[in-house]
């Protein structure tokens, strides 16, 4: 290279204790990192491998940013190697997203979507972000700043022209150039994922198994995109009667029965006690089809996510059932009725479970099973009370709404005894089986199975 052609010529006067940076490999690696993008070629002398001798002058940068190149100039091929570079993934991405802005702010970003979750995708703590340049200069790895935590599985690049180069991360946390880019770049990925489901459900089914869960988080840390993220959610649903998360709110709307107006939901430990609690026999008996919420973000998430499409969201298993114009006039005169008929056993109910209920009710969710639980609007549900217990904070009591099927045998058998004594404990084993029915744990397990082996041996005899 003829060095009295126009250029720079930089030359590096280290100390003793910082020798290892003029070792040819170390110095190759770090213009990698970060020239390796910029415009103009940095050369340095090439090394024989095999006798170490000094020969002519080559460059060790691309010196040319793919992102700064036209969308039409770059094939599949390039953008997959460069998301395996910069993600340190051997995996194709599901998608991306290239894009330059020009304007009241400048800047390109190229954003991906991985195939697979990281090992700590659920360590809020661990580094996240994109990669940042500034004029196609190398500033920092992991520049949270520009994503919501609950995206935090993007990967990819974001290069301004309106940032200092020594821009700093406490700087990016208070600017307002930062937090304009941050709500641009936040609305493309999940315009990105909204295309993905769109254009090709399996890929987007394939990135909800993967990361579904942390995208759940996004409701209670993005409110003015709480319809957009609603709209990628996916549930397992009694329609589909099967444990994968498959159903989409707009497929859900699209199904719902004339007259009604909200979207029904349950939450539960597991699949398999969500799917046969007592809480959907009405909804089974009247076709409506009821979402099944079993990951333990659920609870939480759904306190955030109060409609979706203008309709509300109603847990099947919390406060009055409100089934709308899909009750009949004539079922909410049989439940007034019921009530009003069946009082003094209510009454009788409530005395003798003493303080484990709040109240005792006659119910219009069940067909088929004689009682079940119900958590009062304003209560916490057993979702809640277990994140909060591993969190080790305190868990604010509360007691459990006791409903009643008063047409169903085991009832009618309760409201004919009696024995108070014998009266008591029937009460308390149809509490404690609608408590095993919810998915919850008895407080005194022992107490059921004494209970319930004195029942049977009466039985018996």
């Amino acid at each position: 290279m003829d060095l009295n052609e126009r250029g720079t010529q930089i030359v590096l006067h280290l100390k003793d204790d910082a020798k290892e940076f003029a070792d040819g490999f170390r110095l190759r690696n770090l213009v990698k990192k970060y020239s390796d993008h910029i415009s103009f070629p940095v050369v340095m002398k090439s090394e024989s491998e095999e006798e170490g001798e000094k020969g002519e002058y080559e460059t060790v940068n691309d010196a040319t940013a793919l992102w700064t190149l036209s969308r039409s100039e770059i094939k599949d091929e390039e953008y997959k190697e460069f998301y395996k570079h910069i993600a340190h993934d051997f995996e194709d991405p599901l998608t991306w997203s290239h894009n330059k802005v020009e304007g009241k702010l400048d800047y390109t970003s190229l954003l991906y979507v991985p195939g697979r979750a990281p090992f700590d995708l659920y360590n809020r703590e661990a580094p996240r972000g994109l990669k940042l340049y500034v004029q196609r200069v190398f500033i920092m790895d992991d520049a949270e700043q520009f994503l919501p935590l609950y995206l935090r599985f993007t990967k990819g690049v974001i290069d301004s022209n309106d940032l200092s180069l020594n821009v700093s991360r406490e700087i990016l946390q208070n600017d307002s150039t930062v937090e304009s880019i941050r709500t641009a770049v936040t609305k493309r990925v999940l315009d990105m994922l909204s295309k993905l489901s769109k254009k090709e459900p399996e890929q987007y089914q394939k990135f909800w198994n993967e990361f579904g869960t942390v995208l759940k988080e996004g409701p209670a840390e993005d409110f003015s995109n709480r319809e957009k993220i609603g709209g990628l959610l996916r549930f397992a649903s009694t329609h589909t009667g099967e444990q994968a998360q498959t159903v989409s709110l707009d497929e859900y709307i699209g199904r719902m029965k004339e007259g009604q107006s909200k979207i029904y939901y349950i939450t539960a430990d597991n699949f398999m006690a969500a799917k046969s609690s007592p809480h959907l026999e009405v909804f089974r008996k009247k076709g409506i089809e009821v979402l099944i919420l079993s990951d333990r973000i659920d609870e939480w998430m759904m306190g955030y996510l109060n409609e979706y499409d203008g309709k509300q969201f109603q847990d099947v298993a919390r406060g009055d059932l409100d089934l709308g114009e899909v009750e009949t006039e004539e079922d909410k005169k049989h439940k007034e009725e019921a009530a009003e008929e069946h009082k003094n056993l209510l009454e009788r109910i409530k005395t003798a479970l003493d303080d484990r209920v709040q109240e005792v009710r006659v119910t219009n969710r069940l067909t088929d099973s004689p009682a079940c639980l119900v958590v009062g609007d304003f209560d916490m549900g057993a979702q809640m009370k277990k994140i909060m217990e591993a969190a080790g904070q305190k868990v604010p009591d509360s007691k459990p709404i006791f409903e009643i099927n008063v047409e169903h045998p085991l009832v009618q058998r309760l409201e004919n005894e009696q024995g108070e004594d014998r009266f008591k404990e029937l009460s308390a084993v149809l509490l404690d089986q609608a408590t095993l029915a919810s998915g919850e744990q008895l407080q005194d397990p022992g107490a059921y199975v004494s209970r319930l082996n004195r029942l049977l041996l009466e039985l018996a005899n």
